[in-house]
Formats: C-alpha cells, structure tokens, sequence
C-alpha cells in the first residue's frame, strides 16, 4: 500500500528545494568520531590503516578509511569486505570492525584482506540511507559517480590494482526501509510507493551474473547457526525477488549499481540482516556478518 511522505509533491520528481527541505530534517544521531573511527584507529598496531578519502559536506568533515593486511604479498589472493555503504545499517559497520578486529590476523596469512568498515559516515551519524543530496550509495557504483562515496571507494580499490577473489558487502534489511526509506524514495523520484515484505531474518543477494549457490549455501548453513534465516514469502520471495535456494536471492549487481558489482571477483554476495527481529540483539546481528565473512573465506580455502 502507498504511503504519503510529508515531502514533495504525487507523481512529481524531487526539485533542488525539495532535496534541500528533506536535508534540513536531518539529525546527527550518533558519532562515527566516537563510535567507528576510534575503532579503526586502534587497530593500527596489527593492520595498516589507510585513509583513502575524506567527504566533505559542511559543516561536517568525515575521513574515509581502508583496513588492509600488514603481510600484504602479491602472490596471495585478495578479499574485500565492505561495510557502511548504507550507513543506517549498524551491523554491517561493528560486523566489518569485528572481523577486522578479531579474526583478520588470522586470514592474512591465506589472503590480502581489505575492509572498508563505513562508506558512508554521514549516512552512519543520521542513521540514514542517503547522502546529503538524496543519493543512494549502493546505486550509484559505476563510472562518474554522483556519489562521493562510491566514487572514493571504487578509485582506492581500483588504485592498488589487485586481482579480488571475493567481495562480502555487509547490509540490513530494517521495518524502517517500509516506514521510512522506500516511502522516501517513491516521493523523491515521483512514483507511487509499494512496501515489500520485510524478510523475518537473515538472507543473502548473490550476483546473477556469477551466483556461485554452493558458496551462497554454504554462509546461510552457518550462519543459520548465529541468527534465523528468512524463510521466503507466500509468493515464494524475498523483498519481491523469487528465491534462487533457501535464503538466497539474485540481483544484477553491475547493472543496478550497486557495491557488490564493483569488483571483478567471481566470488561475491551481499549479506542482509534483519536486526528488527523477536530474536535479534545487536550482538547476534554482529555475529550473523563475522560469521559470514569467515565461510566466505573459507569456502574459498576449501576449494583452491
């Protein structure tokens, strides 16, 4: 069912006042400052730390930072973890912080490890999933982005010109993508609003141009010991997607723009967690992408 958003006008795009008004609702909320660069910072002892650009969005200045392996060697294969390219979606920040803090030590000594914790720190503070100019990150992959964020990052990864096996992109699917963010959407581009039903727990977004369901299979079998996988809707779908296997969806990540298509790794899924669920804590949301990562990378092992 559509639903009204205080913003803007039926049937009719966003103008530059109409993007101006929605930004002037918005509130910091929290301090990435505090709450993630801290964390980076503090892991520079066994990672290197790079700072691979700064957003610039007055009066607020956020630097962008890279955790990469300390036994960086050509000769091994290269994963990248992503987290925070929708920045309202917390487990995807703290689960990419914690692998990097507990468990990437270990995983250097197979693979050169590049996580990028938070994309997108504005979109952290105001818990939201745009950019200050009404601008998804996760479309906005491609060449001559219109989003700093995407642009920053695909030039960094593109820079150290390295071969990415793998690409675990960390993401949530919340009630407020119905309450807030799809409604928001459907006003800023000027069509009518159709809310999805929100999956009741964990799922995945392989890539149909390379869906690789074994390795798919393999993260929602374990992590279905950490958290509950979403069982598919009454059509036999996942946010209007039919399913490829049990908690597993297919979205042409290159073609929509999105994170998970930036990178030429044949080995690439999106994570969804569901952090509204009965069962849900912040500390299993958490646990539910650490433990992703790590069948991620070592299904990878398993099979070279």
């Amino acid at each position: 069912m559509s639903q009204p958003y205080p913003i803007g006008e039926a049937n009719t795009p966003w103008q530059a006042h109409h993007k101006k008004q929605w930004l002037e609702h918005q509130q910091l909320k929290r301090s990435y400052t505090e709450e993630v660069e801290s964390q980076i910072k503090a892991l520079s002892e066994h990672l290197v730390v790079e700072q691979y650009g700064t957003l610039e969005y007055s009066p607020h200045q956020y630097s962008l930072y890279a955790l990469k392996s300390k036994q960086w060697q050509d000769s091994r294969p290269t994963v990248l973890v992503t987290g925070g390219v929708h920045g309202y979606e917390t487990s995807g920040v703290h689960g990419a912080l914690a692998f990097a803090k507990h468990h990437m030590q270990h995983y250097q000594r197979f693979f050169n490890v590049i996580v990028l914790p938070c994309i997108s720190p504005w979109g952290y503070e105001t818990i939201n999933r745009w950019n200050p100019n009404a601008i998804d990150p996760n479309r906005s992959f491609y060449q001559d982005s219109p989003a700093d964020e995407s642009r920053l990052a695909m030039a960094y990864i593109n820079a150290l010109g390295c071969d990415i096996v793998c690409h675990v992109d960390l993401h949530e699917t919340t009630d407020t993508d119905n309450s807030e963010f799809r409604p928001a959407l459907a006003a800023r581009d000027g069509k009518e609003n159709h809310n999805w039903n929100i999956p009741d727990g964990f799922y995945l977004v392989g890539h149909t141009q390379k869906p690789q369901p074994a390795f798919q299979k393999a993260i929602i079998d374990k992590v279905a010991t950490v958290t509950p996988i979403a069982p598919a809707d009454e059509s036999n779908q996942l946010i209007g997607v039919p399913i490829e296997q049990f908690g597993v969806i297919n979205y042409d990540g290159t073609a929509l723009g999105l994170c998970m298509g930036m990178t030429a790794a044949p080995y690439v899924t999106t994570t969804e967690v569901y952090p509204d669920g009965a069962s849900a804590t912040p500390q299993n949301c958490i646990d539910g992408q650490v433990a992703a990562i790590i069948v991620a990378l070592e299904h990878i092992l398993n099979i070279n």
